[in-house]
């Protein structure tokens, strides 16, 4: 029997990938979770009916969102991962000797668990001696936080449903409190190609201009998520993105990498016209 799973990537527009076996379904406390086994893509975490992840192109992802920020700002001693019950976010983390502590706060304990099973490759990283796992509400989380994190990374879910909360301006305000005064924001941006997601973009871009001093969105190349065009936020209290960049210290840390390199750095902060334009509408 022939077996494909179609993420849904707008109402006109689904991508398919071809399925050699469903590995685990369940449906937990927030969310129904899937573990699928593809021909293409290796095993794909599926979170109500949306692709979240699969193995042969999450590295770029988490990539992206990690070792941006850590490019830039010199000194990062505790960061906040919020979502990020995969491990991709840790995995990267783990890799700077001078990260004291990563605090995740993941909603979901089944999610963790079922990755923990599915994928131990990559949430192993989440056993690391500096990692502390909350199961809580992100936004309840962060608002007993001040002044406590030089990073934090907003690894969330699409923003509708139970991850809604982590899209708003009270949020985000949250999080510059949580900061302290040099810290930086990074957040997954959505893709910018389709109607509804472009406005979710411009929706997200705004909210982060109304509490940081610093908002600009860089992007990658991701072929399994909507267009393969995705952005992310850097939200910062000090550095900016560009001038602050030190290639050259982060190259004799010696991380090693598959996506991200510093000459790629001040490229991905390079949008295209239409980007720009979506931007300029809420600045």
């Amino acid at each position: 029997m022939d077996m494909w799973f179609s993420d849904e990537h707008t109402e006109n527009v689904k991508l398919s990938f071809r399925i050699e076996r469903q590995l685990f379904s369940a449906q937990s406390e927030y969310q129904r979770i899937d573990v699928l086994d593809s021909t293409e893509f290796g095993k794909i975490i599926v979170v109500d009916g949306d692709l979240t992840l699969t193995e042969k192109d999450e590295f770029i992802y988490h990539e992206m969102i990690t070792h941006v920020p850590m490019a830039v700002h010199p000194c990062v001693r505790k960061v906040l991962v919020i979502g990020g019950g995969d491990g991709g976010v840790v995995r990267e983390l783990i890799k700077y000797d001078e990260i004291e502590s990563i605090d995740v706060v993941e909603m979901d304990p089944l999610l963790v668990e079922i990755c923990r099973k599915y994928i131990p490759e990559i949430t192993c990283s989440l056993n690391d001696d500096r990692v502390t796992i909350y199961h809580e509400d992100g936004l309840r989380f962060i608002r007993s936080k001040s002044n406590e994190y030089d990073l934090i990374i907003i690894d969330s879910p699409n923003p509708f449903g139970s991850g809604e909360g982590l899209f708003t301006k009270e949020f985000y305000g949250n999080c510059y409190n949580a900061l302290h005064e040099d810290g930086i924001m990074i957040n997954q941006n959505e893709s910018p190609f389709y109607e509804e997601e472009a406005f979710q973009c411009q929706r997200m871009h705004k909210r982060i201009l109304e509490s940081f001093p610093i908002s600009r969105v860089y992007q990658a190349h991701l072929p399994s998520y909507p267009s393969g065009h995705w952005l992310f936020g850097f939200a910062s209290k000090k550095y900016h993105p560009i001038d602050d960049l030190d290639g050259v210290a982060w190259k004799l840390k010696g991380i090693d990498t598959r996506y991200y390199v510093p000459r790629l750095h001040a490229g991905v902060f390079m949008l295209p016209a239409y980007v720009e334009e979506i931007l300029k509408d809420v600045e």
